[in-house]
């Protein structure tokens, strides 16, 4: 299937190969991280030169509604704050920051992030838990080499555990699973030390929640293949000091590499779970806010590597916060290589979406094709959208149809729902939704604030960005009328004496007047001139 439209990330090597500072954020469920890294595009790679850690467990969420309570909503407007400082003070001329599992559930969650946008001036995008985990692997594998070998990364964080079965090339399964050291620990552990039910139904509860996930890497193995686990997160970590401790007297500097067997996993299981919150804290090199919730993450690991029969784990330091550097440098052209598959993960996810739901591809791919275009051609005229914005709109015009896969009547609205459901690798949430409406938007009625599906834009910009492209999709829809490419081509003139835009139609066939085109055209026109403020001339040539 040929899918020329899709506006691919430019690789080739920057015009300006100059050196920058970046800061990401990674906003979880028990702490918001920062890494400030010192980027070098020219080798491509980046050196980490500070990072900045707070607990604020937005995880202890209101146990009645499932809301950010105001304390932690507090707490972490604190840390933000301070990551900002700190930022700006290192001249970070960027800052990339995403939120992941408690953020994602809050019923509030949404309204805290524009909360936080209005007080620090600071864009925080929500992300999926497949594009957390395979954000994860980037991380990992920008500080660790799988020479092709199987491994299974896992992070267990406050709220989910990321499982990701990887072999440096693309990953072949990416998983999130609401098992996370927070959450279990406030729904489990009662007592102190937990009692005895409680614990075997925690351990039950996990083995049900990982099993899924497990099942799923099982089913991407190949025969013969045997597994290795690379772990991430401060859970992990601690388990490893924790044990070099014990053993040696001596915690490793870096930790990167130390491994750990899955037996000193167990012992610390049985160990934890003897203990009151005293004798843990006893323990030499245990925290206080790891002290509260390190059962249940230690559980998780245990099962994690019981269920997968694998006997010892690898510890890697760089993980999300990393892995959103790499996506960035990996989305601006920066890195190539072993790493050149990741620059194409949105269009593959887009296209396995438009598989799965019958997408008349053929006729998506010529949509997409002029939807881009006009994007291009009118770029700096009627609009000063971006390429990422660019993205955004091709794949709309693939996914516009999606819909059909449940019912012709009402599409529009069905494709909606399909694509804000879709697992779009690549993609933000907020990306997603903006997708999804203006695939929704290609018919009937635009957008208006009483539509739900609008509403859930919470980002002004976003909105916007809806309100002008959802126009030009139109326009493209109507370009591929009868779905046999009659129009090959086309191209814009823009007259500003007279605010009139001139879209020269280049036919296909010489003889083939187009007519249903040019009807379907001055039909759906009516959108455009409102929206942009110019005469749309259509004329085949």
């Amino acid at each position: 299937m040929v899918t020329s439209s899709y506006p691919s990330p430019d690789l080739s090597p920057p015009t300006h190969q100059r050196d920058r500072i970046l800061a990401a954020i990674d906003v979880g469920t028990n702490s918001i991280h920062m890494v400030l890294v010192h980027v070098q595009p020219s080798l491509p790679t980046f050196t980490i030169i500070g990072r900045e850690k707070s607990t604020v467990r937005l995880g202890d969420r209101d146990l009645k509604t499932g809301d950010l309570t105001p304390a932690a909503m507090k707490r972490a407007i604190t840390a933000l704050r301070r990551c900002k400082e700190i930022a700006q003070a290192a001249n970070a001329e960027e800052i990339i920051a995403v939120a992941t599992s408690a953020m994602r559930e809050a019923p509030n969650g949404r309204d805290f992030l524009q909360q936080i946008e209005s007080d620090l001036g600071l864009v925080i995008n929500l992300i999926s838990g497949p594009e957390e985990a395979r954000r994860i692997y980037l991380g990992v594998l920008s500080s660790m080499t799988l020479d092709t070998t199987p491994h299974v990364l896992i992070d267990i964080g406050g709220g989910s555990t990321e499982l990701v079965l990887g072999d440096g090339h693309a990953p072949r399964s990416l998983s999130s699973t609401k098992v996370g050291a927070v959450r279990l620990t406030q729904r489990f552990v009662h007592s102190d030390p937990i009692d005895q039910n409680a614990f075997v139904a925690l351990q039950s509860y996990i083995r049900g929640m990982l099993e899924r996930a497990v099942d799923e890497i099982h089913s991407h193995r190949r025969p013969g293949e045997t597994l290795k686990m690379i772990g991430t997160s401060g859970t992990i970590e601690i388990l490893a000091e924790l044990t070099a401790r014990a053993k040696t007297g001596i915690v490793p500097s870096p930790l990167n590499g130390y491994e750990i067997a899955r037996k000193d996993i167990d012992a610390w299981v049985q160990r934890l779970k003897q203990l009151d919150y005293a004798g843990r804290m006893a323990i030499p090199g245990m925290s206080e806010r790891r002290a509260e919730i390190l059962l249940a993450g230690a559980l998780i690991l245990h099962e994690a590597m019981e269920m997968l029969d694998i006997p010892s784990i690898t510890i890697c330091e760089r993980s999300l916060r990393e892995g959103v550097i790499v996506d960035w440098m990996l989305t601006n052209g920066l890195i190539e290589d072993r790493l050149r598959y990741q620059g194409s993960v949105r269009q593959r996810s887009v296209i396995k979406t438009a598989q799965k739901y019958h997408v008349n591809l053929d006729h998506s791919d010529r949509v997409a094709e002029f939807a881009v275009s006009l994007f291009d051609q009118t770029q700096g005229i009627l609009h000063n959208w971006d390429n990422r914005d660019r993205d955004l709109i091709w794949a709309a015009a693939i996914l516009h149809n999606a819909g059909h896969h449940i019912s012709h009547s009402a599409h529009h609205k069905h494709s909606y729902y399909l694509v804000r459901h879709a697992e779009l690798l690549g993609y933000t949430e907020i990306e997603i939704e903006t997708i999804a409406n203006i695939a929704r938007y290609h018919r009937k009625s635009g957008p208006k604030k009483k539509h739900e599906n609008y509403r859930n834009l919470t980002s002004k910009r976003y909105r916007k960005l809806v309100d002008q492209m959802h126009p030009l999709l139109r326009l493209a829809v109507a370009l591929d009328r009868r779905h046999i490419g009659a129009i090959q081509a086309i191209k814009c003139e823009y007259h500003e004496a007279q605010k009139q835009l001139q879209l020269n139609l280049h036919r296909q066939h010489p003889n083939d007047p187009c007519e249903l085109e040019l009807w379907s055209l001055n039909l759906k026109k009516e959108n455009f001139e409102q929206t942009y403020h110019v005469q749309l001339l259509p004329i085949i040539v």
